[in-house]
């Protein structure tokens, strides 16, 4: 009996930890979604509800007003009143965008690949110097421009040295005006994305291409272009997105004739009052965001975009 008690107890000691790592993994299982679950409350919270409440906004009775209140009639007519109505307002938003994302594509890229490859020891110095700007407001820094462009400022002084033709004798107030401030506000957004994506690229990739008598064009386009194309699209998405709904560069460097959907939504939020109006317009400009965005990402080839 004493043989057979002492087995028992053995076997039953020898199941406890077993059971333990068991128990061990299912906590480490959980791990992940708790700390997912401020993200999402998050995104719940500031995303997803005012989503709904803006796609409810839309749909609204537009007779109704802010004394008289809204009511909830299903019209979906907002949508196809608010797109017919502002379709230029639309395509210059998208044009403008696209304008911006090219141009800082085309200054950014050089400045980032010099930082990544070539900046040394100062890597860290320049790299303060591209956020540098985000250490000013945004509105301070667009009406520094304003300065810059005006008619008596640096730039059209020295272009009419140049006799450089203007349009209307002027650089303010017009499109031009308002994509160099475009330019100049989303610069940051389209180096730094750059900068991460060349920083990993292996230098003697590009020596290898050398010793291949590659000459610097084909090194470039072959190999440097190609593993830095996640920083590309990511660069090119973080310009394109909020600079096409931006309002604040129209109403401070243009005129009503450069104006951007940004700024149709904006009056028609805060100062006409049309609330379902404004709201199908923003949903009608994150419906058109999302399908460019998607159609770019699938072309660019790339799943690595972050």
């Amino acid at each position: 009996m004493s043989a057979l008690g002492h087995l028992g107890t053995g076997s039953v000691a020898s199941a406890t930890p077993s059971d333990q790592p068991v128990a061990g993994g299912r906590r480490r299982r959980w791990v992940p979604y708790v700390l997912l679950l401020p993200g999402i409350l998050w995104l719940l919270l500031f995303f997803a509800i005012p989503c709904l409440e803006l796609l409810a906004t839309s749909l609204y009775d537009p007779s109704g007003s802010l004394e008289t209140g809204y009511a909830m009639t299903w019209h979906f007519a907002n949508y196809s009143d608010a797109v017919r109505e502002y379709a230029g307002h639309f395509g210059r938003s998208i044009g403008y965008a696209a304008l911006t994302t090219l141009i800082t594509l085309l200054i950014g890229y050089p400045l980032a690949y010099a930082i990544a490859l070539k900046g040394g020891r100062w890597k860290n110095l320049m790299l303060v110097g591209v956020i540098a700007p985000f250490f000013t407001s945004f509105l301070i820094r667009t009406l520094a421009w304003k300065v810059i462009l005006s008619d008596d400022g640096p730039v059209v002084s020295t272009l009419n040295a140049l006799h450089v033709p203007l349009p209307d004798g002027r650089l303010l107030a017009t499109g031009p005006a308002v994509i160099a401030g475009l330019v100049y506000n989303f610069l940051p957004f389209m180096v730094l994305p750059l900068y991460a994506s060349l920083e990993k690229l292996d230098p003697r990739l590009l020596e290898a291409a050398g010793d291949l008598y590659a000459r610097p064009v084909s090194r470039f386009f072959r190999v440097a272009l190609p593993l830095s194309m996640p920083g590309v699209v990511a660069g090119t998405l973080l310009t394109f997105i909020p600079a096409a709904g931006d309002y604040i560069n129209a109403q401070l460097l243009g005129t009503t004739r450069q104006y951007m959907i940004g700024n149709v939504i904006e009056s028609k939020f805060l100062k006409v009052g049309d609330y379902p109006g404004a709201a199908a317009l923003s949903f009608a400009l994150m419906a058109a965001i999302l399908v460019l965005v998607l159609v770019y990402v699938r072309r660019a080839g790339t799943e690595e975009v972050l």
